[in-house]
């Protein structure tokens, strides 16, 4: 694209006055000189964008804004090494940032970090930094101060004329003197011929200087610019807090008027110093404080933490995580049960662990076993045992909706589960047909007492067995 003309190397241009240095990629530049593909400010803005986006030396902020919900990405330094502080996410849905120093670790092998802090109340407190700033007050005392800086440019502006109608002056009497001269004396012509060469350089100079200094006139705020600044405050606060309004975007417009914020932790004092660097130069800095042990946004509900009490009781950690998971119970940050994060909760709670119990000589006579261990203690399958809490042959008990099934082993029970059929005793079938009532009543009577009933657990004969007495009455019958 075509901004500017080269027309030579004896005139330095002068730096811009939006960006400094930007003037110093020329080696001769003269603006306006002819139309360009298009105008110097559109150049310019241009390629702040994209240097904006470039990826950013190592310890320097910048780069493209990103899509994450961290708005200081890329702005943020560490206030004790001077680095560049990286960001975390945590949570399902990446919405709690957490800036991080962890270069001397991952670069030098330190011990630990730097320093980390959470990133929502700090952003927080920097918003509220911002818009303070921009609060109608404040903009309108921009607006004035951008009219003082007009007529301080035209005083500027005055110095810079004089200077040039000086050199103009100068370079004119110059030539007026080598016009003059004799060419027999040419020691004298070349000695006016330097100082004539002299004077328009100086000119040249002056002339470039006055341009120069002409691009750096304020911009001058219209009438109904001035009546919007009254409310711009308001208008931003709105934009940026609209649903509408994306992360790049928010981010954007916070990099407008935020070049980088430094932030030192205390961790003894739990808080932390906070500068902010404006564009422009300008500083704010103050004390920020650091959530307390126990004072975090979100906590794990109570209903949860009681169930977790009652639950460590009999299992451990693992088997915690996997009953809260079926019950679809989830963490303060939105996050599903693990067995460290049980840990952690129990520990932050002071509930203990899971430890089993000892047994005792007068424990012998009943036990509260899981499944598993009924499994083996009884010799029976686990389909048979989930059939006989069914059938009210054994008394199941469950903590929680999901929680896994404990069973009560009695004496009486061990003694009810024999290797073999004692004569006489039939199936559930055939007590059923020799009382001539179904096989429901029969296990009715089995569990009021009315019938003896064992199980065999070996063998093809495996299954429930009654002992049945012929003259027992049927379900119609009654005793004289």
């Amino acid at each position: 694209m075509l901004v500017s003309h080269h027309v030579g190397r004896e005139v330095e241009a002068e730096q811009s006055p939006r960006n400094p240095g930007r003037f110093n990629e020329w080696e001769v530049l003269i603006p306006d000189h002819h139309r360009g593909y298009v105008t110097w400010e559109r150049y310019e803005r241009i390629q702040d964008e994209l240097r904006a986006n470039w990826r950013a030396p190592r310890g320097h902020g910048g780069g493209a804004v990103r899509e994450g919900t961290a708005l200081l990405q890329g702005r943020i330094r560490c206030g004790r090494c001077g680095r560049m502080m990286q960001v975390g996410y945590s949570g399902t849905k990446g919405d709690c940032p957490r800036y991080v120093c962890g270069r001397s670790r991952q670069l030098y092998g330190t011990e630990r970090s730097c320093q980390s802090l959470g990133g929502k109340k700090l952003e927080r407190r920097i918003l509220d930094e911002v818009f303070s700033v921009l609060e109608p007050a404040s903009l309108v005392a921009t607006a004035r101060a951008l009219a003082t800086a007009d007529d301080e440019h035209r005083q500027r502006l005055a110095v810079f004329e004089l200077a040039v109608e000086r050199a103009r002056h100068g370079a004119d009497r110059a030539r007026r003197q080598f016009d003059a001269v004799e060419p027999e004396n040419r020691l004298v012509a070349r000695t006016l011929e330097h100082a004539l060469e002299e004077a328009l350089v100086a000119q040249r100079r002056a002339e470039a200087d006055l341009a120069a200094q002409r691009l750096r006139r304020p911009t001058k705020l219209s009438d109904e610019e001035t009546a919007w600044l009254t409310r711009a405050g308001a208008d931003v606060r709105a934009i940026f807090d609209a649903p509408t309004t994306t992360w790049r975007e928010r981010k954007q417009l916070l990099r407008a008027v935020v070049r980088e914020v430094v932030v030192t932790v205390h961790p003894e004092r739990r808080d932390a110093d906070v500068v902010i660097v404006w564009e422009g130069g300008a500083t704010t800095s103050f004390a920020f404080e650091l959530n307390k042990t126990g004072g975090h946004f979100k906590t794990t509900d109570e209903d949860t933490v009681d169930l977790v009490r009652r639950l460590a009781t009999r299992h451990d950690d693992a088997a915690i995580a996997a009953i809260l998971g079926r019950q679809g119970r989830r963490t303060a940050t939105g996050l599903g049960f693990t067995k460290s994060r049980v840990a952690s909760l129990r520990v932050s709670r002071g509930i203990p662990a899971y430890r089993p119990p000892a047994v005792t000589a007068a424990d012998e006579d009943s036990a509260v076993l899981s499944i598993t261990a009924a499994e083996k203690e009884l010799g029976v399958s686990r389909a048979t045992l989930y059939r006989w809490m069914r059938d009210g042959f054994v008394t199941g008990e469950q903590l929680t909706a999901g929680g896994p099934w404990h069973l009560r082993i009695t004496d009486e029970l061990r003694q009810r589960i024999v290797p073999e059929v004692p004569d006489g005793w039939v199936s559930l079938d055939r007590a059923a047909n020799i009382l001539g009532v179904a096989r429901q009543t029969v296990l009715h009577k089995v569990q009021r007492g009315e019938l003896r009933a064992v199980h065999v657990n070996r063998g093809r004969r495996k299954g429930l067995r009654i002992e049945v007495n012929a003259a027992s009455p049927g379900l119609f019958e009654t005793t004289s």
